[in-house]
């Protein structure tokens, strides 16, 4: 099945493009037909393809796509679409995280402030190692998520919880080409801490402010990355690159 999402997701496979039957599929990949049936099931669930009886699996739009699916995430971030799906990923998280802060200034608990607590000293613990560490490399992402779901959790509101967990989930296999390591002591730690400090304080406005210069971080990184991949391109084009 990745391989059929690489293909769509890449571009092979156009909207419209119809799928080989299931027979030729599993011909193909060396597969039984029934696995093959669960391939083209699985691509359906995530509106990569409709299937009609009699004509097949046929390829969707673009706008069909389940953006929240793992598999997808993974097979765009690895093409030219991959800095425009993050940078969507990023406009949500603006909506939503920076009015959060403020509310969870708002509204946190005693029991609220200590997972963030948590979060961020499982952050800092793995700082330093996670450059050369893949492990420390891997706890360190799942506990800056950890912190994001926990000004989430803090808000009070179950509603906006059940709506960001897509997107934090995503965020997993998201956030890496947005790393920067070597900046997390001189800027992402101390980002979060003012979120954190805020948070504790009751201040709101300051809340909102931490977070939305956080999130313009991630912006500039963002860009990095966009730059790196147009000169890829360009490099791959055999044009120079100054």
């Amino acid at each position: 099945m990745q391989v059929l999402i690489a293909d769509i997701a890449s571009g092979r496979l156009v909207p419209g493009a119809h799928l080989p039957r299931e027979a030729d599929l599993a011909q193909t990949f060396g597969v039984s037909r029934g696995t093959a049936r669960e391939c083209v099931r699985g691509l359906e669930e995530r509106g990569l393809v409709t299937v009609k009886h009699g004509r097949g699996a046929t390829v969707l739009e673009d706008t069909d796509w389940d953006m929240f699916s793992p598999d997808v995430l993974a097979a765009l971030l690895d093409g030219a679409r991959g800095a425009a799906l993050l940078g969507e990923y990023l406009e949500c998280r603006r909506i939503l995280e920076i009015s959060a802060a403020g509310l969870a200034a708002e509204r946190a608990t005693a029991a609220d402030l200590a997972a963030l607590s948590d979060a961020l000293g499982q952050m800092t613990a793995t700082a330093e190692r996670a450059p050369a560490n893949p492990a420390a490399e891997d706890l360190y992402h799942r506990a800056d998520i950890a912190f994001h779901r926990a000004v989430i959790a803090a808000t009070g509101n179950r509603s906006l919880g059940r709506m960001t967990e897509p997107i934090h989930r995503a965020l997993a296999t998201a956030r890496r080409p947005l790393a920067r390591p070597e900046l997390r002591l001189e800027r992402s730690l101390p980002e979060h801490q003012r979120i954190l400090r805020a948070i504790a304080a009751g201040d709101a406005p300051e809340a909102r402010g931490a977070m939305a210069d956080h999130l313009s971080t991630v912006e500039r990184y963002l860009r990095e990355y966009e730059a790196k991949i147009t000169e890829g391109d360009r490099a791959g084009d055999g044009r120079a690159v100054s």
